[in-house]
């Protein structure tokens, strides 16, 4: 064997080895293969003051390090060949590592995507392992472990067992907790809007009022709104202005993971660890039939950058498919908002135009081919002429009253072309100035402001990007760990914090700032990019951060009063005379047996009862247990009354079956309810896995003749196809 080359994924080696000849064997170390350890703390210092982090290699994968070194004596050439960003480059240096080679002289090759093409261009220019990118990797690393290993019991001493904290964990949470008391602390603010009909048919809302221009909440009262109506209705109202103006909306630039991760979550309904898992498959190989190929480029990037020979491809693609009207006369360029975007990356895009999201139905599965078509088609659309639209708006004034009418028409479609153009022109009939028109009817209608709306996956990434918290492999993971930790929960696809979330950050806040501020973490962020580019010194990182930190979590073990959330009430239970406690729930406090789950006894705080489950004649199918009535958030439901053993439960009424059928089984379609609301689905579940959170109808996508659903899509309601996701106006 003259060439290894070391991945970290197995499918990834599989693609690969598919491009290369007999000379080459291509394995996978299967991720991280050195890390610190779980049982300690795993960083010492020196006597120099240099933080030295403590490696080991786990059981699990010693088998692969012995393989590893093996085939690595009986090659002449070893190749690193990790993903291209940071924490790729410090995978690399592991491997180096636990193979006993020196990491800064084995050749390191990267690429931008996995086709036969990139994999030998990277082969003909190798580079070594960058060991700035290594020792940033190192340091946030070694920040992270601190922060977990130090804060986290502290956390647990004071407040309850189980609770971690993390940098970027513990300040993405502060921003959901703040969310929510801005929520909680919201006072609505009431409003009136007028509406007015000219001439039948022609909508318009109220403009002016004498001298005074009427915007959102200009109107503050009913008082005020009558006034206007009766005074518009004894107007007579006559053509003032008649203004046209064109405007573009303007192409949206291709994926990067941030972007990627908020589309899939509003347009396809995946969480932003869904979308991670299939780019992964969709990069690292798909089988075709010219065989094993990566798809899209890497997806884990902030660069929007596009490479000149893809710049090319896609605008071949566009001038045939399209015609020369729909390609713009140079190629179009996209500058990312990040500070830190790593230029040498490329965006996330199709790695072949000709695989069309139509060829590539016939070799992906139903959400990869999704996903494909939604990197596919933003990846086309950048790179065309923008749509083009003519922007009516027409003054009706009166005495004292003015209205404004405005229309829309799309004049040149562009970009929607690929995508369609879901609204319905709002044209306005052609007028005169100064002609009369009537008002035909008038209305007013009372309104309140509403509170700011809990974060949803996508927009809470949003919101971390902007803030510079984290990097793009960090989003997805930090929204999880949220979740599993039971910090957060997710109703109706929006951020909901828990209980002890806000004690948690009550604490933080009080004695460890710096830990949830959101522009401290950023600035960490950025000085472990310096790191990576080599204008700062990472055990320079770690010790300004180490030292103070150290010395709060010194302080607070003697000063930080603690918060348990079970305090001793000194009373004993009449049940089975243990030691009530005084807990902290979801829904509020409440007194409850310390001999939970053997003894179920609790009350409320004031003493009182809570009410008990009501009774049924309902058989549990699972456990053969009586069902009892229970309430929750969203109301009554049935479950078992053997529950903690048995956690069956299910609607108190029985689920609403449609008129249709099933699309894939022609079984009955069912509307039940889920944690996240209401959703449809088949009766033959599992054997049949149509589910959708939207009505399905009678009716064929003209598109492709699957079924689609209604839904309301920015306040209109449209028909929508569940495979090709085609809009139509309902």
């Amino acid at each position: 064997m003259k060439n290894l080359i070391i991945v970290e994924s197995p499918a990834k080696a599989k693609t690969i080895g598919n491009f290369l000849g007999k000379d080459y064997k291509v394995v996978a170390s299967k991720g991280h293969i050195r890390d610190l350890p779980k049982s300690s703390f795993g960083i010492t210092i020196d006597d120099d003051g240099l933080f030295v982090p403590k490696y080991s290699i786990s059981r699990d994968v010693n088998p692969i390090v012995k393989e590893l070194r093996k085939l690595s004596k009986e090659a002449e050439t070893i190749y690193i060949a990790t993903d291209e960003d940071r924490e790729g480059e410090a995978i690399g240096y592991h491997i180096a590592m636990a193979i006993k080679k020196d990491p800064t002289k084995l050749p390191r090759i990267v690429f931008h995507e996995i086709t036969e093409n990139a994999i030998n261009k990277a082969l003909e220019s190798p580079r070594n392992i960058d060991m700035n990118s290594v020792n940033a990797q190192q340091a946030r690393r070694l920040l992270d472990r601190m922060v977990g290993y130090k804060l986290s019991p502290l956390l647990a001493s004071k407040i309850q067992k189980g609770l971690s904290a993390g940098r970027v964990q513990s300040s993405s949470l502060k921003i959901v907790v703040d969310r929510e008391r801005e929520i909680k602390a919201f006072k609505p603010i009431e409003y009136w809007s007028i509406d007015g009909i000219f001439q039948r048919d022609i909508e318009a809302s109220i403009y002016l009022f004498g001298e005074t221009k009427i915007e959102k909440l200009t109107v503050g009262n009913e008082t005020m709104a009558k006034e206007i109506v009766i005074s518009a209705k004894g107007d007579k109202f006559k053509v003032k202005s008649i203004e046209t103006t064109k405007r573009k909306t303007k192409t949206s630039p291709p994926f990067m993971t941030s972007t990627l991760q908020q589309s899939a979550s509003t347009q396809l309904g995946f969480s932003p660890k869904k979308t991670m898992m299939i780019a992964q498959k969709l990069y690292e190989g798909v089988k075709t039939d010219g065989g094993v190929m990566g798809v899209i480029t890497y997806m884990r990037t902030d660069s929007l950058n596009i490479a000149s020979e893809a710049l090319k491809s896609v605008r071949g693609y566009i001038n045939t498919n399209y015609g020369d009207k729909y390609l713009p006369s140079k190629p179009k360029n996209y500058v990312t908002k990040a500070k830190t975007a790593q230029e040498a990356h490329e965006a996330i895009r199709p790695t072949i135009i000709e695989f069309t999201p139509k060829i590539a139905s016939d070799y992906l599965t139903g959400d990869e081919l999704k996903l494909y078509k939604l990197i596919y088609n933003r990846f086309v659309t950048s790179q065309m002429v923008d749509a083009e639209f003519e922007l009516q708006a027409i003054l009706f004034e009166g005495q004292k009253t003015t209205f404004k009418a405005n229309g829309r028409r799309l004049i040149f479609d562009g970009f929607y072309k690929v995508t369609g153009y879901g609204e319905k022109d709002k044209l306005l009939p052609q007028l005169k100035e100064n002609q009369d028109i009537s008002l035909d009817d008038i209305t007013s209608k009372q309104h309140f402001t509403e509170p700011p709306p809990r974060y949803n996956e996508a927009s809470l990434i949003k919101k971390l990007e902007s803030l510079g918290i984290g990097r793009p492999s960090t989003y997805a993971p930090t929204v999880t760990i949220l979740q599993t930790r039971k910090y957060i929960t997710l109703e109706k696809k929006r951020i909901e914090p828990t209980e002890i979330a806000f004690t948690v950050i009550d604490m933080l806040e009080k004695y460890f700032a710096d830990i949830v501020d959101s522009s401290f973490t950023s600035n960490m962020e950025e000085r472990l990019d310096k790191v990576d580019e080599g204008e700062e010194d990472w055990q320079k990182v770690l010790k300004d951060f180490y030292d103070p930190f150290i010395q709060k979590i010194i302080d607070g073990k003697e000063k930080i009063k603690s918060l348990k959330v079970a305090i001793p009430t000194g009373e004993d239970c009449p049940e089975c005379g243990s030691e009530l406690l005084l807990r902290k729930g979801r829904f509020g406090e409440f007194i409850a047996c310390s001999n939970f789950p053997k003894c179920k006894y609790t009350k409320n705080t004031d003493g009182t009862e809570p009410e008990k489950p009501e009774a049924t004649d309902e058989i549990c199918d699972k456990c053969q247990s009586p069902m009892v009535i229970k309430k929750s958030k969203r109301g009554k439901f049935l479950a078992c009354s053997a529950y903690p053993k048995c956690k069956n439960a299910k609607s108190l009424t029985p689920p609403r079956e449609l008129k249709i059928a099933c699309p894939e089984c022609k079984g009955k379609l069912l509307e039940k309810e889920g944690k996240r609301g209401n959703f449809f689905g088949c009766i033959n579940y599992p054997k049949c896995k149509f589910i959708v959170n939207f009505e399905p109808v009678n009716k064929k996508c003209p598109e492709c003749s699957y079924r689609m659903g209604k839904k309301t899509l920015r306040g209109k309601d449209v028909f929508e196809c569940f495979k090709c996701k085609h809009k139509i106006d309902a």
